[in-house]
């Protein structure tokens, strides 16, 4: 009964934050397809508050055929739909692991430091590592110690003006993407990012999994908008973390917590 009782929390806290977003991306869709951006900017300074254009939760593309170790993998994983939830892990309080977060329709932060860049993200209040300070990706031995991460282990060189990202170590327990499709410890992601405008960030990510996949899975090109502050002001509290909530799934504070915060003021909205 008690995973049940969570289960049911946190589908009443999914609904209502994505409505929410819903109802906050299309107040800002209007301003920033009306901003187009200037020319004054500096394309290796990606910081400021982002949010998707369009999400689909994926890479945005469909997935290449799976290998029989990746029908495998996929097996026993049940895809949410409009009359079940699923048994994707964040249903149960696990992370969203990578890439999946960062495919999310909450708003993520971006910070400039010497040494890595910090990836912010309202959902979960987690903080990925970008390491820009000439580190090698961990690999053979070394991996094999690291062991798999949530978010694995990732290193960010700059191409240019586009900072490409490595990510390697994932946890094979964290679903790629809404699709169920898996994706193996010994897999990597590729990231690029590139700034092309003051307000516009582009981003594209490539999985590289022969073990799972029959083909480098691409994804397609997406699009984020620098959010200006008033559209993460709450309360009069500005910043990332300033929302309608932390987005973690706590045992100790789920019933008293997300009832108050979520399945009573829901059900409060509902004609």
């Amino acid at each position: 009964m008690r995973v049940r009782g969570i289960t049911s929390i946190l589908l009443l806290l999914s609904l209502a934050a994505v409505a929410h977003a819903q109802d906050d991306k299309e107040k800002f869709k209007a301003r920033y397809e009306a901003n187009v951006g200037n020319g004054k900017f500096n394309p290796r300074d990606l910081s400021g508050i982002w949010t998707l254009t369009k999400n689909d939760h994926s890479l945005g593309t469909p997935a290449p055929p799976l290998t029989p170790a990746g029908v495998a993998a996929k097996a026993g994983r049940i895809v949410a739909t409009n009359d079940r939830i699923g048994n994707a892990p964040w249903y149960t309080c696990n992370p969203m692991g990578f890439p999946r977060l960062l495919n999310d329709d909450e708003p993520m932060e971006l910070i400039m430091l010497p040494n890595r860049v910090l990836q912010l993200f309202q959902w979960e209040h987690r903080t990925r590592m970008l390491w820009t300070d000439g580190r090698k990706l961990p690999s053979g031995e070394n991996l094999e110690n690291l062991g798999p991460a949530w978010y694995g282990h990732s290193v960010g060189t700059w191409n240019g003006n586009t900072l490409v990202v490595n990510t390697v170590g994932l946890d094979d327990r964290a679903w790629l993407d809404n699709d169920a499709n898996p994706k193996s410890f010994h897999a990597r992601i590729e990231e690029s990012w590139k700034r092309v405008d003051s307000n516009t960030l582009e981003m594209q990510m490539t999985l590289y999994d022969p073990e799972y996949y029959t083909a480098p899975y691409v994804g397609s090109k997406k699009t984020y908008k620098r959010m200006p502050n008033d559209s993460t002001t709450y309360f009069g509290w500005y910043g990332l973390y300033a929302g309608i909530t932390e987005g973690i799934c706590a045992p100790m504070n789920e019933v008293e917590g997300y009832n108050k915060g979520f399945r009573d003021f829901g059900q409060a909205k509902t004609p």
